[in-house]
């Protein structure tokens, strides 16, 4: 059985999507913009700014749900330009703590509204 999770702390889902889904034990949290939930707009700056705010919505999901960052085992990271990979890591790695998540980091030609960065996660129990 699923059980859909959603948090008005984060920006609502947009589409025929959920924030995240529940099920057999893990949570799926969709990939997460660099929108601030109040004004429903990007929050300002560049690519470290953005990581900080997708990944506070990430949390906010996760808490939603019961969940926490030290539940999480795997993130993908989507990146518009992996020149700033090392900028995402330094604001990434102040959300975990040891021992990490499996990640992977791509960078994509375009993210939804120009954003410079997206995460989704999977969580367990």
């Amino acid at each position: 059985m699923k059980k859909v999770i959603a948090t008005e702390k984060a920006p609502k889902a947009v589409g025929p999507y959920s924030q995240a889904v529940e099920a057999n034990g893990f949570l799926y949290v969709s990939g997460q913009l660099p929108v601030d939930a109040n004004t429903g707009e990007f929050v300002a700056g560049g690519v470290k700014e953005q990581a900080k705010q997708v990944l506070e919505n990430i949390g906010y999901i996760l808490q939603e749900a019961g969940y926490s960052f030290q539940d999480v085992v795997k993130s993908t990271v989507y990146l518009t330009n992996m020149a700033d990979f090392a900028v995402m890591n330094e604001v990434y790695a102040t959300f975990y703590k040891e021992p990490y998540p499996a990640r992977v980091a791509f960078a994509v030609v375009g993210l939804p509204k120009g954003a410079l960065i997206e995460i989704d996660v999977i969580a367990s129990k």
